[in-house]
């Protein structure tokens, strides 16, 4: 199958890339976790990074680690702060939606930078990618991730792609220890965006909801069975939002029979005619490794390739 047409005009703009001895700060957007900071800031340290955590960090209300306001003002804070170089998550859960309706896009505009995490943080990035317009990074969170003991190629590949170290043109390395599956083979090429799929299919009908128009696009979920990921794919194509689709990278699915999840990608998505790869270690895993949500990559399904198609990071 020849390699569909580029959509340049959807690929978002770079970041500043992770400096060394920069400035890391924690937020906590979501739910609630409980942190030990110094061992926190140590693990940082030993990696040449100063951890700056924010005051949500070590609140909780509920389900949520502080209240709308203490989370905005700590998402605000970070983006604001020029001697923040990136920004990660705590954890996920529950929290990041309630925070669209309430977010300065036109600030985060101006004070671009690395923004990290996955799962519930998935709300943040479609805001972020719909309106603001830049490159943000579906990838590991602080407490159950970086700090959780994950394998090695999760660190790897959060800080190479934060630094530069994987520049356009570079292969995502995928380890071989996890083998992909071609579910439709054929080669696409346009922005990546999605992330959690509960929380994509969550968003539609608001004014944050995923543009699928000329996109790979991601999606992976924890704790809903296959009927569920039926249930969500079948909205999103209810909703119009796989007509446009010029791939689809199915990330960690946890939980689900592997091979009961692929005939039902076969199912979804093979009238489609577009390159469908799934098993890419990236969600609710181990290893989990960071994604750049909003970059132009191109996907070799039947070789079983995620490239790189613009630099994500400038220096």
């Amino acid at each position: 199958m020849p390699i569909q047409p580029t959509a340049a005009l959807h690929a978002h703009l770079p970041v500043p890339a992770l400096t060394a001895e920069g400035v890391i700060g924690l937020i906590a957007p979501a739910g609630p976790a409980a942190l030990d900071t110094e061992k926190a800031c140590q693990w940082m340290r030993s990696r040449g990074y100063t951890l700056r955590i924010f005051p949500g960090v070590g609140q909780q209300d509920g389900y949520l680690a502080g209240s709308d306001q203490v989370r905005l003002d700590d998402l605000h804070g970070a983006f604001a702060d020029s001697e923040i170089d990136a920004i990660v998550c705590l954890r996920g859960g529950y929290g990041s939606p309630r925070l669209l309706d309430k977010i300065d896009f036109e600030l985060l505009r101006r004070n671009p930078k690395p923004f990290v995490g996955y799962s519930d943080i998935t709300a943040l990035h479609l805001a972020i990618n719909r309106h603001a317009g830049f490159v943000s990074f579906h990838g590991p969170m602080l407490n159950a991730d970086l700090l959780g003991g994950k394998q090695a190629p999760t660190e790897a590949a959060f800080f190479n792609m934060l630094r530069g170290q994987v520049k356009s043109g570079s292969l995502l390395p995928h380890p071989v220890a996890f083998p992909l599956t071609t579910v439709e083979p054929g080669i696409a090429q346009g922005p990546l965006v999605g992330g959690n799929l509960s929380l994509i299919a969550s968003t539609l009908g608001t004014p944050y909801e995923i543009n699928t128009g000329g996109v790979i696009l991601f999606i992976e979920d924890v704790n809903e069975p296959l009927y569920r990921i039926d249930r969500l794919l079948n909205h999103l194509r209810l909703a119009g939002k796989l007509e446009g689709l010029r791939g689809v990278l199915v990330g960690d699915v946890a939980g689900v029979d592997f091979t009961a999840l692929c005939a039902l990608l076969k199912q979804v998505f093979e009238p489609l005619r577009i390159p469908v790869l799934a098993g890419w270690r990236s969600g609710h895993c181990d290893p989990n490794l960071t994604l750049p949500i909003g970059a132009l990559v191109k996907l070799d399904a039947g070789a079983r390739e995620l490239t790189l198609a613009q630099d994500v990071v400038f220096k």
